[in-house]
């Protein structure tokens, strides 16, 4: 017999080979019904899988938020079976869940066009009818590569080729004739997959990710537990496509992307102006944190990079170039190793720690042009990067200074924190288990001593040490990861760098490396889509724009615009020969946060009206109290 162990704590012996189905129609009837997979030792398991050992079960119903990555993966290979069905001699190669989704890449001759997805559509609803039952198969190795070469499923039977000796060959068989490879777990039947999912693009894939092989044609879709969570998705992505940063960043004149600077930004008089404005923000935050700047070369030697052990691990990533010397170059692809340089410089004692040393850093890294994404994904980009040389004893304190400043950078430039993920020992690593305990215990430390509980993200840590990655949060509800302090023994030790220790023994400095914004190209086009293009008034490149109604106030608008400049605002004119709501419409569109409207009547009193972006109406004031109203809101929140 074995022992199964139920949430409640409660033991019950069954006989081996006994199923979830059968288990729980002798629990309940309703609960046989419902039941759509288990969980046993905390793995998921296939409801009519046979159980062979004694274990901790918990019988799963299809509302489970664990499934629904099951219904993602179920929902894919619905996606092959309807594809096949429709498609006769298209082959499928993989398909698995994605964040949000699923994809699935086929081999056929002919193109799938966009008209294509909603007979796919109706035909993987058709298969939620048929309640097709799914049923898992363990087949011998041989046998099933042979099969699935006589069905002409060559991809499927590569990957059985490439699999280890020892994975055990499982097929999921949906209905009487339809079957794919998969490990699963996958629900009883394709009922339990429902409906609401939806097909929503086509994109090229090449087989295993290597562009030298075959190219294949990648449906995505999405897939939720409830129609009502599709439909919200639905919603997030219209949204989403509003607020893209490529659109807006043109819109707005803000910079643009060609051909000949693949993964580089050109960016235009009102794009480098934001970039300005985020700068000088961070450089009085980072002065009033006790930081000193520097600045490292662009272009640094190939026995430089191998000493720091970039070389060998991020080679493939650099950019390099040989001159007629005879050196090999390459362009820096991070910082870290240009400021043990400065560290190293002179004789440094205990005394002098915390050395808070901070760079805009312009770093460059070879990304494959597939992956390239506006700003998101750049091959030249600006790092906020700094790295506190520090004493062991100064690590909890240094970190939890950092995290303080950066919840608070954050919560300035309009993001919401999540929160802190403690990225673990990834399974290959540097370092003994000691080590690891205590540098996460510190990590912990410094997190809770900061007002956080930190979220345990298992395996993420860098391969020399663990790390606290930041989190936040949209105004449209995506999170993404702004923020990191690393722990590093490992760069110190390769570079040599030392201090003086209070007892006069020469002693490795902890190196932490720390980032809130990342790199500016990304930040920026994340801020861009959090604020959909409306720039709180600081931030703003042009903040106002003046705007006469007639030609004949052409002459105070320029006065106008004088005044607010000389007291430090961003001004435009816009004094075309053209009607008012013209000029306001466009101004608009573009995402101005004022217009000030000026007319012979506004001349003659000395006034001028404010229309602010979104508001309903307009605020007639003085010149001189428009001004000082709009220079006290223009103040960056540092200022305030």
């Amino acid at each position: 017999m074995i022992d199964l162990t139920f949430p409640d704590g409660a033991v019950r012996s069954y006989e081996p080979g006994a199923t979830g189905r059968t288990i729980a129609e002798g629990l309940s009837k309703s609960l046989a019904k419902k039941a759509a997979m288990l969980r046993l030792n905390g793995e998921l398991y296939d409801l009519d899988r046979p159980i062979e050992g004694s274990a901790a079960i918990e019988i799963l119903t299809r509302d489970d938020p664990a499934l629904l990555e099951v219904i993602r993966h179920d929902t894919a290979h619905l996606l092959a079976q309807a594809v096949q069905e429709l498609f006769p001699g298209t082959q499928v190669t993989i398909g698995p869940a994605i964040e949000d989704g699923f994809y699935y890449d086929f081999a056929r001759d002919e193109p799938f066009s966009l008209d294509d997805l909603p007979k796919i559509e109706k035909k993987m609803k058709e298969l939620v009818d048929r309640d097709e039952k799914i049923v898992r198969e363990v087949w011998e190795r041989d046998a099933a590569i042979r099969h699935f070469e006589e069905i002409g499923e060559h991809y499927k039977a590569d990957i059985i080729r490439d699999l280890p000796g020892t994975e055990t060959i499982t097929v999921y068989r949906h209905g009487d004739n339809w079957k794919d490879l998969c490990r699963g777990p996958h629900f009883p039947s394709s009922k339990f997959i429902g409906k609401a999912f939806k097909l929503t693009k086509l994109a090229g894939a090449y087989w295993r990710g290597d562009h030298n092989n075959a190219q294949l044609q990648r449906i995505y879709g999405t897939a939720w537990a409830s129609e009502e969570d599709l439909q919200a998705y639905i919603t997030r992505l219209e949204e989403a496509e509003k607020r893209d940063h490529r659109k807006l960043g043109r819109q707005m004149n803000l910079f643009h992307m060609q051909e000949e600077g693949r993964g580089m930004v050109f960016w235009h008089p009102h794009g480098w102006t934001l970039w300005r404005t985020l700068e000088a923000y961070m450089r009085r935050r980072l002065d009033a944190a006790g930081y000193v700047e520097v600045k490292t070369p662009q272009v640094l030697d190939r026995t430089f990079w191998e000493k720091s052990g970039h070389w060998d691990k991020y080679r493939p990533n650099m950019f390099v170039c040989e001159t007629v010397e005879g050196e090999t170059l390459s362009l820096k692809p991070m910082n870290c190793p240009g400021h043990v340089q400065i560290f190293k410089v002179g004789l440094r004692s205990y005394k002098e720690l915390p050395i808070r040393m901070a760079e805009f850093g312009a770093c460059h890294r070879y990304e494959p042009s597939g992956s390239l994404h506006g700003l998101m994904r750049v091959r030249g980009f600006t790092q906020d990067d700094a790295h506190i040389f520090c004493r062991e004893d100064q690590i909890v304190e240094e970190t939890t200074k950092f995290i303080t400043l950066c919840r608070q950078v954050h919560a300035d430039l309009g993001m919401q924190a999540e929160h802190i993920a403690l990225a673990t020992r990834p399974e290959v690593r540097a370092g003994s288990d000691e080590f690891w305990d205590k540098a996460e215990a510190q990590m912990a430390e410094a997190a809770r001593a900061a007002g956080v509980e930190p979220v345990i993200a298992e395996g993420d840590g860098a391969f020399y040490a663990p790390k606290l990655d930041f989190i936040v949060r949209d105004a449209i509800g995506r999170t993404w990861t702004c923020g990191t302090i690393q722990l590093d023994y490992v760069l110190p030790e390769r570079l040599g760098a030392e201090y003086v220790a209070e007892d006069g023994s020469r002693q490795r400095p902890v190196m932490l490396h720390r980032a809130i914004l990342g790199s500016f190209e990304r930040f920026i086009g994340i801020m861009i889509e959090n604020y959909g293009g409306k720039f709180p008034l600081w931030l703003a490149p042009i903040q106002v724009v003046v705007a006469p109604i007639t030609s004949d106030a052409n002459d105070y608008a320029q006065q106008v615009a004088a005044k607010l400049r000389s007291q430090g605002l961003r001004v435009d004119t816009d004094l075309r020969n053209e009607k008012i709501n013209y000029k306001i419409r466009e101004h608009s569109l573009a995402k101005v946060p004022v217009i000030a409207v000026v007319g012979r009547k506004e001349a003659e009193t000395g006034e001028v009206a404010l229309r602010y972006l979104g508001q309903e109406g307009q605020t007639v004031l003085s010149v001189d109290a428009a001004a000082e109203q709009l220079r006290t809101e223009s103040l960056p929140p540092d200022l305030k």
